[in-house]
């Protein structure tokens, strides 16, 4: 069975600008990505989701969650399968920045562009990709 994760691609809208907060990890390849975290016995995908976000001092009421089209990642960690769940949610104060839990080490908000070639990940890239057009479509 694969391990399951779930988490939200947090945007913010600097002036005209729009900007993705990425976390470097704190283990194993210190990767960049978006805030998110494994699923725990009894939880549902969404509910981790918004665990891992306040973990990092945000809460629902911070956001704008974007509930109708998640993206689903599917990959292999050393050899077993992982499922990734993420939502697209916009920071409605988009002055009020994430405390880092001791899971990360860094945090950057970066445009698309930038954000794409910092996860390095083409399943990754394709999942930025797709929630900015859903960005720019409402």
């Amino acid at each position: 069975m694969a391990k399951r994760a779930a988490g939200f691609v947090i945007f913010r809208r600097i002036e005209e600008q729009i900007q993705y907060l990425l976390l470097r990890a704190s283990y194993a390849d210190f990767h960049w990505s978006s805030p998110k975290g494994h699923v725990d016995p009894g939880e549902d995908d969404f509910t981790t989701a918004l665990r891992e976000t306040r973990e990092e001092r945000y809460l629902e009421e911070d956001l704008i969650i974007y509930r109708d089209n998640p993206q689903i990642l599917n990959y292999n960690v050393k050899g077993k399968p992982k499922v990734v769940i993420y939502w697209l949610a916009q920071l409605k104060d988009p002055n009020k920045e994430p405390t880092l839990s001791d899971e990360h080490t860094e945090i950057k908000w970066l445009s698309k562009d930038a954000a794409k070639d910092l996860v390095g990940h083409k399943d990754n890239q394709d999942m930025i990709e797709e929630f900015h057009k859903l960005i720019l479509s409402v």
